[in-house]
């Protein structure tokens, strides 16, 4: 979680999640998950989702930049959602979605009027993908005793 907190901020500060991270991190999870030592999705689940995590959002910035003609994402935010479904599996990657839309529709709201801007102004949208990976492994780890 340290990781996605670093993540946060520099995409705060930056508007981009390093490879330096994010690489690694994903590296990580696949290893972490092949070998058993997290038991957090199985092997082939891990696998799984970070191809879909990072497939999903290269896809929908793919769309837009076809019908808008500028990127709509940045490729980091699609390697941290990789990571994270190598960390999850794949079956985590709707609720870190679902998570990171919500927070990030208040967030990016919040940010642009801070910053006077409008809404085609670009936000970072790395940390409320983290947030929603924080949450839904605080929720996996607790889901038994709850």
């Amino acid at each position: 979680m340290t990781v996605l907190v670093i993540l946060s901020w520099i995409d705060f500060k930056t508007f981009l999640l390093p490879d330096y991270l994010t690489l690694p991190l994903l590296l990580l999870g696949l290893i972490s998950n092949g070998f058993a030592w997290i038991e957090w999705a199985s092997p082939i689940n891990s696998l799984i989702g970070a191809c879909i995590g990072w497939a999903s959002l290269y896809s929908l910035n793919l769309l837009y930049k076809i019908f808008r003609g500028v990127d709509g994402i940045g490729m980091g935010d699609a390697k941290l959602l990789a990571a994270l479904g190598a960390f999850l599996g794949w079956a985590a990657l709707p609720y870190i979605l679902i998570i990171a839309s919500c927070s990030g529709l208040v967030g990016g709201y919040i940010w642009l009027r801070l910053h006077q801007q409008d809404h085609t102004q670009a936000f970072p949208f790395g940390p409320f993908i983290a947030l929603g990976g924080i949450i839904t492994v605080i929720w996996t780890l607790f889901k038994p005793i709850i």
